[in-house]
Formats: structure tokens, sequence, C-alpha cells
């Protein structure tokens, strides 16, 4: 069974991360009815380019 917690959430969107059954944590982000799935190595490099983003 999936542990599933919600990092953040605004009105239009999510994010959240779970653990899955294999031991793997998995993050994923919501828009509406698109939701991106990112592994932990993604969700790292991802999460880096938006403080870039942000830092500009």
């Amino acid at each position: 069974m999936e542990e599933i917690e919600i990092l953040a959430e605004t009105e239009d969107f999510s994010v959240w991360r779970a653990k899955e059954p294999d031991g793997e944590v998995t993050y994923h982000l919501e828009f509406g009815n698109v939701t991106v799935h990112f592994f932990q190595e993604e969700w790292e490099e991802f999460t880096k380019l938006m403080e870039q983003a942000v830092a500009k």
C-alpha cells in the first residue's frame, strides 16, 4: 500500500509524494487534470531548476 503525503496545495495545484510498495519515493505535481510524476533524482533536479527560475 502506498503512503501518500501532501507537501503543498493551492486551489488549483498540489504537490505530493508517495512511498511506493517497493520502497521508492515518487513525487507528483498536479495542475488541474494533468499530473507530472518524478522519481527522486528527477524531483531533485526539478526543484533546483525551479529555485534558479525563482531567483531571477
